[in-house]
């Protein structure tokens, strides 16, 4: 689909969905940028505190009459019918997300896919919701079973806005809680679209709500409102800690995914072409606006300078364009201000001492829109910002080890533990690494293949809590043991005479 066609499709204006319906909030809207022109592509309906009380009471009282008590069965056919809905728009839904977002046309339609696929996994696993039996001969028969617990609060980010919404939507879902979904607003349109299709499914109304909004208004009513008790939360770290802070008196649970810094750890005997490849992937694709992506590559001395000029290769011919267009491998990044985000840690090149080694810069070719060209930095060491924060754009930083301990430091040595990516032949020496690393999730001589019963997370500064597989359930759900006599254990008798 064109730019052009896929203009066609995006609303004049997008609405909440709540109870059902497409509605209103009132006089205040905020505008959607092309990030490719820097065009409005559409107004977004302005949430507040209204607005979303209007949802979070039908979310509740969809919990309560109709979601809570339905068969695991029943729930997964909603969730089928939500995939078969997505898999019908594929394209549609993949030109919508490439147009808000940047990212190129080739590889949202992958994305797509796979979101799919994720209401399809967790349709299955509703059908699995077991509980664990104690028993307790002759007196007592125990068991504990799963809950659902209510209504979750979903705040999603604007990378991969879709995908990432249906790893929350799904899994919420399945357990037998509701949802109000409040997507982040600078990519806003493929959560109204996903709306739509689930309007189509005949989802009871109720069970899931969109509302849109900025993060101090609606993203801040979501998190104080008593009647939701779950918020999952995946962004930026500093963000994490406000929701925290503003959900702490109401003792909510919260499941956070946050930033990340992480390290792809280059031996001196991995093999190189595929850890090339690895880095390049992991550090390029979806336009490096990625939580996992392996963002500072640390190479063994003996071949680091090999390693070196391969990247200065590679980058350098990284194909930045148009997203439509199915040769582009980098697309414009999410927003003006992020651009000037992500620039300004290049600009620290002559104050911290390290090179632009390749990129660094708007290419030519594209004088408007947020483009900027595949960067890496080389000359960096564990000290430097490039080194230490999160920079979430196209930016490589490339450091040198000698051995595995100050490999194993240096990759250490960051505030965030989210991923970590280790490349060599050797397996004793693959799994003590793995060990030593402070992070959630580990791949040895991989990129980032998702496997979707695995716990997905990070440490430290990177997130609390896991979801994935059962493990969402593990948030979404709360455990209730029951304790059943069988009227024979003695009981002792207290206040009784004679």
């Amino acid at each position: 689909m064109t730019r052009e066609e896929t203009l066609k499709l995006v609303p004049d204006r997008v609405r909440h969905f709540i109870n059902g319906q497409f509605v209103d909030s009132g006089p205040e809207w905020f505008e959607d940028f092309d990030p490719a022109t820097h065009e409005t592509l559409t107004k977004i309906a302005s949430g507040d505190a209204t607005i979303v009380e209007q949802a979070a009471q039908a979310a509740q009282q969809a919990f309560v009459q109709v979601w809570r008590d339905m068969p695991g069965r029943e729930r997964a056919r909603y969730l089928e019918r939500i995939a078969d809905g997505m898999v019908r728009d594929r394209v549609a839904l993949a030109s919508l997300e490439t147009l808000d977002t940047g990212i190129p046309l080739k590889q949202t339609l992958g994305q797509i896919e796979r979101a799919a696929d994720n209401f399809r996994f967790f349709a299955d696993m509703a059908t699995r919701l077991t509980g664990e039996s104690f028993p307790n001969p002759p007196h007592f028969q125990n068991y504990a079973v799963r809950q659902p617990i209510g209504t979750a609060g979903l705040i999603t980010p604007w990378n991969t806005p879709l995908m990432l919404e249906t790893w929350k939507i799904a899994p919420c879902l399945a357990s037998g809680d509701t949802a109000v979904l409040k997507p982040a607003e600078w990519s806003p349109i493929t959560a109204d679209r996903l709306a739509h299709i689930i309007q189509e499914a005949d989802l009871p109304p109720g069970v899931f709500n969109v509302v849109h909004g900025l993060g101090e208004s609606a993203g801040a009513a979501l998190v104080a409102h008593p009647a939701i008790p779950l918020i999952s939360f995946t962004g930026e770290t500093t963000t994490g800690q406000e929701i925290m802070r503003n959900g702490a008196s109401q003792l909510k649970r919260f499941s956070m995914e946050l930033g990340g810094k992480s390290p792809v750890m280059v031996f001196d005997d991995a093999d190189f072409e595929r850890a090339v490849d690895a880095t390049l992937f992991g550090m390029f694709t979806l336009n490096g606006e990625r939580c996992t992506a392996g963002s500072r590559v640390l190479v063994q001395d003996s071949v680091a300078d090999r390693f070196e000029d391969a990247l200065k290769s590679r980058i350098a011919n990284i194909v930045v364009g148009d997203p439509f267009d199915l040769n582009t491998e980098l697309g414009p990044l999410i927003h003006q201000d992020h651009w000037q985000r992500v620039k300004s840690y290049i600009d620290l090149a002559p104050s911290e001492g390290f090179r632009v080694a390749v990129g660094g810069e708007r290419p030519s070719a594209f004088p408007r829109g947020n483009y900027l060209q595949a960067t890496l930095l080389t000359g960096v060491t564990p000290g430097m910002r490039v080194a230490q924060e999160e920079i979430f754009g196209p930016v490589l930083a490339m450091l040198r080890f000698g051995d595995e301990e100050e490999a194993i430091r240096m990759a250490n040595g960051v505030r965030y533990g989210l991923a970590a990516y280790v490349w060599t032949r050797d397996v004793s020496r693959a799994n003590r690494v793995s060990q030593a690393l402070e992070a959630g999730m580990v791949w040895l001589n991989s990129q980032n293949v998702r496997d979707l019963r695995t716990p997905f997370g990070g440490s430290k500064w990177s997130g609390i809590g896991r979801e994935g597989g059962s493990h969402s359930f593990e948030f979404y759900t709360e455990w209730k043991t029951v304790h059943m006599a069988l009227g024979t254990h003695p009981i002792p008798r207290v206040g009784h005479s004679g």
